[in-house]
């Protein structure tokens, strides 16, 4: 039996990197992909690999720092599927690297805007759907920036860190009403996000940043995707509140 048979499953930011590695996941494991992401060059042949794997996959365009958006894109699932049994909250930007002091008003609501108010956004009409069903599964993408500091990313840091206290909370609230929250907290992954901060075109600061993790390496998308489907699944039916480290032992030093 397929750990997922059945359940529709609602990613953010799935065109890419994590999200589409844990989109590809999902369908394998039998489930209905509704993929939540900004249309790009690549979204027909991103859903057409998901598809490969289960046929029963949606895309919809969506800003999630628009609260609209979501409450629209929500409905569109549900109304699709019929019901939203998973949900990752997993679209993120990067941001432009400035100190504190030196960032601009822009560069700092951009990130909270996307990667804290979009999961606000996202938790919020899924919530409300889950709670009608009286079950349901929330996974956020955090970060281990949401446990740790990082020079130049006060904006992101912030964000992450607030998604993991968003999860917490929520994971106390909605525990009575069969919901699980939990969060995922990856290292450097990479993904096309590391290219687009620079660091693929910046052998010393890739280098630098490799060596922060004791494995020695970059993560890859389809180990996180694995930490996924076991906070998506059974497997993890004590769980709630917990943020999974998955970050080469970035966080043990």
């Amino acid at each position: 039996m397929k750990k997922l048979q059945n359940k529709t499953v609602f990613i953010t930011g799935g065109l890419s990197g994590i999200g589409k590695a844990c989109a590809i996941a999902a369908a394998k494991e039998g489930a209905n992909v509704a993929i939540a992401d900004l249309k790009s060059d690549t979204t027909e042949k991103v859903m057409n690999e998901i598809k490969k794997e289960n046929p029963k996959a949606i895309f919809i365009e969506c800003n999630v720092s628009v609260f609209t958006d979501v409450r629209a894109t929500i409905e569109k699932v549900v109304a699709t599927f019929g019901t939203l049994d998973v949900a990752l909250n997993n679209a993120g930007i990067g941001g432009e690297p400035n100190k504190i002091g030196d960032m601009t008003e822009l560069q700092w609501l951009k990130v909270i805007g996307v990667n804290l108010n979009g999961v606000f956004n996202c938790m919020k009409h899924e919530l409300l759907q889950m709670t009608k069903q009286k079950q349901g599964i929330i996974v956020n993408m955090a970060s281990i920036l949401g446990k740790v500091g990082l020079a130049h990313s006060g904006h992101y840091v912030a964000a992450k860190h607030g998604v993991i206290g968003l999860t917490q909370a929520a994971a106390i609230e909605y525990a009575h009403e069969m919901i699980r929250i939990n969060a995922i907290c990856p290292g450097f992954i990479d993904t096309p996000l590391l290219e687009k901060g620079g660091i693929g075109g910046n052998p010393e600061m890739k280098e630098h940043l490799i060596s922060l993790h004791p494995m020695k390496r970059f993560g890859e998308s389809a180990e996180i995707a694995s930490g996924f489907i076991f906070l998506a699944c059974n497997d993890s039916s004590f769980m709630t509140g917990a943020t999974l480290e998955m970050d080469g032992g970035y966080l043990a030093k």
